[in-house]
């Protein structure tokens, strides 16, 4: 029996393992303390250990977030939330119209509900606490939903990107950030970051909004437009740190935090991900089309490309010197970060959803084949058993 990653909870008996699912298993698998959580039409809280089911929800959850002990969920009409050690209901409330985005932050859960309504809910007890409406309505997605962080809820509405109060809903700030039509036909996407600004990606648009005061300190203009946000590196640029992101062409920008500069691009392939670039260790990895490519974050020379057998699927993952991410190709790759080589590769029996997960040496992820991965992020598994 293999010994537990490094620094893995468990100092003995784990062994990697897989969970089959009666349904499709879909979206990113979110890791707690001693459990795994996955949604698979309804919410499974799996053993880290072992692989074993803690307990499920007994209603279907399209969305799903797990903040403060809590894992907060909707089936579309209803939204609800279980305990998260032991899945018995705190609280369950019907809304008046259809969820697709839910995000929970400092006991603030927010909806946004197709028709263009946003709603902030009390996560322990389910009271709303506002509600507002006409927000937009042209990208009723998960990643275009409202955004809640830090104490403020971000908003898209009356072509305007407006800062709230988490807790009551007052305007803070707003700025004309355009309509759809103005923002290259794709959603606005926003990176809060630790240095105080908020960094937009509006179109071909880069916008850094102070996070307080709702002042553009700078705007950089592309010649084609964001699908993702931007990804913020911190530190001075010669050590890495900046503002970087893709188009949908798959150029990769890097961009002065301070004042918007742009200190390089480079060319990569088409790109249709909605996840930003990931910045670590002073490289930039980006998947774009069937090619992940990693760039030198001071300079955007390229370190290296892998070639996967289908296009990269979500974000990449990256820790202790290796990159995790997965493909259409039905395979979960694990390479060494710095030179690109090929550290492992998992074949399942479908296309990888979502992003894999690395925590305590351990990478988690979900596959088309209605099973979860829990597998040694170092060696990956030969002898991936059910649980």
């Amino acid at each position: 029996m293999p010994a537990a990653p490094p620094g893995h909870p468990e100092p003995s008996g784990w062994r990697p393992w897989r969970f089959r699912m009666s349904n499709d298993v879909w979206g990113t698998p979110s890791v707690d303390g001693d459990l795994v959580y996955v949604t698979s039409f309804e919410v499974h809280a799996l053993d880290v250990a072992t692989g074993r089911r803690r307990f499920k929800t007994r209603d279907v959850a399209w969305s799903m977030a797990v903040a403060d002990g809590r894992v907060h969920a909707s089936d579309g009409p209803t939204l609800f939330a279980l305990d998260a050690r032991g899945g018995t209901d705190l609280w369950r409330l019907s809304t008046d119209a259809w969820v697709y985005s839910l995000k929970a932050d400092r006991g603030t859960v927010v909806t946004g509900t197709r028709g263009g309504g946003v709603q902030a809910w009390e996560a322990a007890t389910g009271q709303k606490l506002w509600e507002i409406a006409g927000c937009q309505t042209d990208f009723e997605s998960p990643e275009a939903g409202p955004l809640v962080h830090d104490g403020t809820v971000y908003v898209w509405q009356d072509a305007r990107l407006r800062a709230l109060d988490a807790r009551t809903g007052e305007e803070r700030w707003s700025y004309p950030i355009g309509d759809a039509a103005s923002c290259g036909g794709v959603p606005v996407r926003l990176a809060p970051a630790p240095d105080g600004c908020v960094y937009v990606a509006a179109g071909s648009r880069v916008l850094a909004v102070e996070a307080v005061s709702g002042m553009v300190r700078w705007h950089f203009e592309a010649p084609a437009v964001f699908l993702s946000p931007p990804a913020f590196a911190p530190g001075p640029a010669v050590t890495g740190g900046g503002v970087y992101l893709a188009d949908y062409l798959g150029t990769v920008y890097a961009l002065d935090a301070t004042d918007g500069r742009d200190r390089w691009r480079i060319a990569t392939e088409a790109r249709t991900s909605v996840e930003p670039v990931l910045v670590a260790a002073g490289h930039v990895h980006v998947g774009s089309g069937k090619g992940l490519y990693t760039l030198d974050a001071v300079t955007g020379t390229p370190k290296w490309r892998f070639q996967a057998g289908g296009d990269v699927v979500g974000a990449p993952a990256v820790a202790e010197g290796r990159i995790h991410f997965g493909s259409t190709d039905h395979l979960l790759y694990t390479l060494k970060a710095d030179d690109g080589r090929l550290r492992w590769k998992l074949a399942t029996g479908g296309e990888i959803t979502g992003s894999p997960v690395v925590k305590d040496g351990v990478v988690y992820a979900c596959s088309k084949d209605r099973c979860v991965y829990a597998l040694d992020a170092e060696k990956g598994t030969g002898t991936a058993r059910t649980a």
